[in-house]
């Protein structure tokens, strides 16, 4: 994957403030290049260089790999 479309999915994923998510796919939109798929996978390998909990299923679901995880952030910034 580019290093350049890695860069711009993590400095989004690092915008989205306390509290507030985003659907991998509307990372994706907002960038105008890949998709849900590509986005996921560039979290999977940021380890937790980003708050990749505010990144979301577009069910609504938290990411099905570390949605135990994910609720322990949800709950301590009131999402």
């Amino acid at each position: 994957m580019r290093e350049d479309y890695s860069e711009a999915v993590l400095a989004v994923a690092a915008l989205i403030p306390p509290g507030r998510v985003l659907a991998y796919g509307d990372i994706a939109e907002l960038l105008g290049a890949g998709g849900p798929r590509q986005v996921g996978s560039v979290l999977a390998r940021s380890g937790d260089s980003v708050p990749w909990w505010r990144v979301i299923r577009s069910s609504g679901q938290p990411p099905a790999c570390h949605g135990h995880r994910a609720w322990t952030h949800y709950r301590q910034e009131g999402t």
